[in-house]
């Protein structure tokens, strides 16, 4: 049974932590989300890139083998201790030690009636 296991590279090209939440239980959050099918664990590798400023590379995460990890990017710290900076338009690039599938979510929690937008990343390799 032929399982497709992945690509290595992916890119997101439209992120954004909104810059609050409404009054709630739900925050406004994002999310990439990697399923590792392989036999061996994934480093993975997530750089930031901005309009205005340098380009961001968070700690490498991993993955094991034949599981799935949610890197909530809300709760992501850069090499400095820093968070994301909310309400700014940014991109990702996605480097996986492995073949992986990668898909981004977003929850924006800025008002009452909350939402939800989730797409897979695009594969590059």
């Amino acid at each position: 049974r032929g399982v497709s296991s992945g690509k290595c590279r992916w890119l997101i090209p439209d992120m954004l932590w909104p810059a609050s939440s409404a009054e709630g239980l739900c925050v406004s959050h994002e999310a990439i989300c990697v399923l590792n099918l392989t036999d061996e664990p994934c480093d993975i590798d997530i750089t930031l890139y901005f309009e205005q400023d340098e380009p961001l590379r968070l700690p490498v995460y991993t993955c094991g083998a034949k599981r799935t990890k949610h890197i909530r990017l809300d709760a992501a710290l850069d090499g400095k201790g820093e968070h994301i900076p909310r309400g700014t338009g940014y991109a990702a690039e996605v480097v996986c030690s492995v073949p992986v599938v990668v898909q981004y979510t977003r929850v924006d929690a800025t008002q009452a009636a909350n939402s939800l937008m989730t797409t897979m990343a695009y594969p590059l390799e």
